[in-house]
């Protein structure tokens, strides 16, 4: 029987990255075939349940394919293995993590490259800070925002400008996801104390982007928790972004939470139109693209809420115009990005605001669209009605069929109470802010 488990291994080993295969894969062991169930086993409980989480298809489909029926997975958590569980090829001694193939760096992000406007100058001026004093200025500081507003830029950015300062600084950039795997990594091959080391004695600036990733994962938030106490107490600087604040973060330990508010926190908006007006032009004067203020200015109202996508679609535009040896004119522009402007009008629509909405509020979409009168419900149904009308070309009739068949002034009156209480009220304004940076995720 252990040869059908051999077999899938075989396949999986073709379907993933020799990365993924020695990392979630090998550390598995083949107990028994019980029925149509393949037990394996493994040594730790939050490895098992990573193991389940995102990869049970793989193995199911994998060992229903060599059985040539379906076969489903069990995997428990062996009681005390008698030997050690493979031989993984270690490596005699971990790479520092600032050396340059550790801790890779863009060279385009850097501070003089960086767009300054309304949404971004104090997140921009918090990083300068950081980067000129380490640790002196603002630690933690907390970036939060949109995805692709330039948040990743900063933290290479503050990076690059130590490292020039201090050529010796021993410096960590790492996003939460790969943390979360070397966590795992560490387990299954039984190296944590390296791990540890690593993150905590070697390291005296720490990086980390999109932290709330680490949402859920409770052992992988117990070794950050210990990792930031370490570095914080040590006066190692620590910078982490996010795309919600500290609050909004769910299933996130609260003793994170109060170490993240130790600092300083500041939120990255979409850029305005003159800054995306100057985002465009920069660009392309870096790539040496000549661009007419008409093709500049188009390009700035097609693309709003995030600075990543308007550098693709230049990128995208440029190409076009070389494979087809045009001229880039307005005309030109609007047929190459055609299927952006298709692709936008799609995107954000009354049946995917009202789940954006839901799943902030922890409500049910047909609550939404229901006629309860909760003000658990009654809240967040305004705020929906408020962000359709606002992001949507819909009608007000329209908005209200979307939402059960409401009459058009109950939408009219939703949206206008929320307008008028966004002026005095600031956790109105954050609780829309917060789903507005989901339109851009």
């Amino acid at each position: 029987m252990k040869a059908l488990w051999d077999n899938a291994l075989d396949r999986i080993r073709a379907q993933v990255s020799g990365e993924n295969f020695s990392t979630y894969f090998e550390p598995l062991r083949f107990a028994r075939v019980d029925g149509d169930a393949v037990c394996l086993t493994v040594d730790d409980p939050f490895f098992r349940d990573w193991v389940i989480e995102h990869y049970r298809e793989v193995l199911e489909g994998a060992m229903s394919a060599v059985a040539g029926r379906a076969m489903s997975l069990q995997l428990d958590v062996a009681e005390a293995p008698s030997a050690p569980v493979l031989e993984l090829p270690l490596p005699t001694r971990a790479a520092p993590v600032d050396e340059p193939e550790a801790f890779p760096l863009n060279p385009h992000y850097l501070f003089d490259q960086f767009v300054v406007g309304p949404n971004n100058e104090m997140a921009h001026a918090a990083s300068r800070a950081v980067a000129e004093r380490p640790a002196r200025s603002f630690n933690p500081l907390f970036i939060y925002g949109g995805t692709g507003l330039g948040k990743t830029h900063l933290l290479h950015a503050i990076a690059h400008r130590i490292k020039a300062a201090d050529p010796s600084k021993r410096i960590v950039y790492i996003s939460a996801e790969e943390f979360t795997n070397q966590v795992i990594k560490s387990i299954a091959r039984q190296t944590m104390d390296d791990f540890r080391r690593r993150f905590r004695a070697r390291c005296d600036v720490l990086l980390m982007d999109d932290v709330h990733i680490l949402s859920g994962k409770e052992r992988t938030q117990e070794e950050f928790f210990h990792t930031f106490n370490a570095l914080h107490g040590a006066q190692k600087q620590i910078v982490l972004t996010s795309d919600k604040t500290p609050q909004e973060i769910q299933h996130l330990e609260e003793r994170l939470r109060s170490r993240f508010n130790w600092g300083l926190i500041t939120d990255i908006k979409p850029p305005q139109f003159e800054t995306r007006v100057a985002i465009v032009q920069r660009r392309a004067e870096r790539e040496g693209i000549p661009l007419s203020d008409e093709v500049t200015f188009y390009l700035a109202r097609l693309v709003s809420a995030n600075v990543r996508e308007l550098e693709g679609a230049l990128t995208r535009l440029m190409a076009y115009a070389s494979f087809n040896r045009e001229p880039v004119t307005i005309d030109f522009a609007k047929r190459a990005l055609k299927d952006i402007l298709d692709q936008r009008a799609r995107a954000v629509t009354i049946d995917s605001i009202q789940r954006m909405v839901a799943e902030h509020f922890d409500v049910k979409v047909a609550d939404l669209r229901g006629n309860r009168r909760l003000r658990t419900i009654t809240h967040p149904r305004s705020i929906a009605m408020y962000l359709c009308r606002k992001h949507t070309q819909a009608s007000f009739p329209s908005i209200g069929k979307g939402f059960g068949g409401k009459d058009h002034s109950t939408v009219i009156s939703a949206c206008k109470r929320v307008e008028q209480s966004l002026a005095d009220d600031q956790t109105l304004r954050t609780e829309i802010e917060s789903i507005e940076r989901r339109f851009s995720s």
